[in-house]
């Protein structure tokens, strides 16, 4: 008899700037940016007699009825209060709940009451005992799993998966980051030391994305070219996986990449379009006291520009709040974007994350603020207690260099120096022009959701004008351009529904605030 599982990846508990919720909003169907690696790589790795149904939540609605023996939850700290509430409800309907993923690993003892059985580490090697065990009906109450090779890590079962709805597809070429960032929870949770999957694994993976219909995929790595010997050989395959497959990439970088220019490009060649890169801050005392130390003794700005110009668009980190930031940081922090190529940045108040150094330093110094958010998904709120400025000043601040970041014209102004520059000193041939007959239905209305930025009100609508213009004069632009918009739509989405939008407060920070 088959044993049935109903896996779940909830809905985030706000809108973030990498999220799909300006879909919806926009009138559509539900939609994610992102395919869900995690559901998918847990159903390839049980057993046949196995039945799942994977639920994407942002997509369709949580059956709550469902007749499955058990019912499976992951996430992210980002998804931790809708984790919970699916659990309990679960739970009170007499379901057995298993509760995994990020969140799970990284703060067990938060979810230990909401669940029947807990997974935290990486599900691989002890997926066999969980399986066999989920079998016999006597799963034990944990299960913590170490860090595997990922040449056994499966091809996900993207034949369960809600492709129509995702923007992106995935794929994890790694795991683990070799820096320290004292705020990063990569390494607590997947090391410092980097495991790569088999070339051979990630070339089958595209084969199954490119079936499924995904003409742009995630490189779900938290450092895609740490160890720069492997990502060249890595790059060089996709090069030529992608000649007959014209497949294009996003992943996460640092900056120090930019010291390689083979490295550079060899991306573009391998269809590396966009990346982010954490910047956080040009503040070189605030890089120094978070471990930052790949962002020091550069120019933040002359590096950026240089991704820029070998024809990859960049998103940036950016934080604000380390013990070495003053009233000032949020001028800096403006000057400094209206200076780059970068139209998108992931803005935010420093956070102490649990079980990252930062955690335990802020608690040591009696400066965690408890009972409030958990997540940097949300710039306007922290859970440290600045040591240079009131929470009233940081919130004040966040807000004000949110507005001014993301008004109308300065937006644009980034977007048309990143048009201008894009590809500039590119040695890769050009991108095929925008085809619009070739976008899925999901990426029609993302593309339709960042076309009415321009309906948003008079200010968009000539910055759209402007940055639509210069597009359609550099076609080799528009396909990123496009994406770009509807990223800018959903971050005004997500500051909406914080009640964060305040269009008086979109002049950049004072002088009296840099002098401060």
């Amino acid at each position: 008899m088959s044993v049935s599982i109903y896996l779940i990846n909830p809905a985030g508990d706000f809108p973030t700037y990498f999220g799909g919720e300006a879909l919806a909003a926009s009138g559509v169907a539900g939609g994610v940016m992102m395919a869900d690696l995690a559901t998918a790589t847990v159903a390839a790795l049980a057993p046949s007699d196995f039945e799942f149904e994977l639920c994407e939540e942002q997509v369709e609605p949580v059956k709550f009825d469902h007749p499955a023996d058990y019912i499976a939850i992951t996430g992210k700290v980002s998804q931790r209060g809708r984790m919970i509430a699916i659990a309990d409800e679960f739970r009170r309907r007499g379901k057995r709940v298993i509760i995994g993923g990020p969140y799970a690993s990284l703060s067990p003892a938060r979810l230990r009451d909401h669940c029947d059985v807990l997974v935290s580490g990486e599900i691989e090697e002890i997926a066999g005992e969980i399986f066999s065990d989920l079998r016999a009906g006597t799963p034990k109450d944990s299960y913590v799993g170490d860090k595997p090779s990922l040449a056994a890590s499966p091809p996900p079962r993207w034949d369960l998966y809600r492709n129509d709805r995702a923007i992106l597809g995935a794929v994890q070429t790694s795991r683990g980051c070799p820096f320290e960032c004292e705020f990063c929870d990569v390494i607590q949770y997947l090391g410092r030391k980097q495991r790569h999957k088999p070339i051979a694994n990630v070339l089958a993976e595209l084969d199954a994305l490119w079936a499924a219909g995904y003409r742009t995929a995630f490189l779900a790595d938290d450092n895609f070219t740490a160890y720069r010997a492997h990502c060249k050989e890595l790059l060089a395959a996709i090069a030529h996986w992608r000649r007959d497959r014209p497949m294009e990439f996003v992943t996460q970088i640092s900056i120090d990449a930019t010291r390689d220019e083979e490295l550079l490009d060899m991306c573009v060649a391998a269809g590396l379009t966009q990346v982010f890169v954490g910047i956080e801050t040009p503040n070189v005392e605030s890089l120094r006291e978070t471990g930052k130390r790949q962002n020091l003794k550069i120019s933040l700005v002359d590096e950026i520009q240089k991704l820029v110009d070998h024809g990859m668009s960049v998103m940036g980190g950016m934080i604000v709040g380390f013990d070495h930031d003053g009233s000032s940081v949020f001028a800096q922090q403006y000057e400094f974007a209206m200076a780059t190529p970068i139209p998108i940045f992931s803005l935010g108040a420093l956070m102490a994350s649990e079980a990252t150094p930062l955690f335990d330093r802020i608690t040591r110094e009696g400066r965690l603020i408890t009972g409030g958010v958990e997540t940097q998904a949300v710039p306007w709120s922290s859970n440290i207690q600045c040591q240079t400025m009131s929470m009233e000043e940081l919130h004040h601040g966040m807000q004000n260099l949110c507005n001014a970041i993301y008004a109308p014209a300065a937006f644009g102004e980034r977007m048309l120096r990143l048009i201008s520059t894009f590809g500039r000193h590119r040695k890769a041939p050009a991108p095929q022009p925008f085809d619009p007959k070739s976008l899925r239905e999901v990426e029609q209305q993302a593309m339709q959701v960042g076309m009415d930025v321009r309906k948003m009100g008079e200010a968009e609508g000539r910055m759209w004008n402007r940055v639509w213009g210069a597009a359609v004069r550099k076609p080799e632009t528009i396909t990123i351009v496009a994406r770009i918009m509807f990223q800018y739509a959903q971050a005004r989405h997500m500051f909406d529904k914080g009640n964060y939008w305040e269009p008086q407060l979109s002049s950049p920070p004072t002088a009296s605030q840099r002098a401060a």
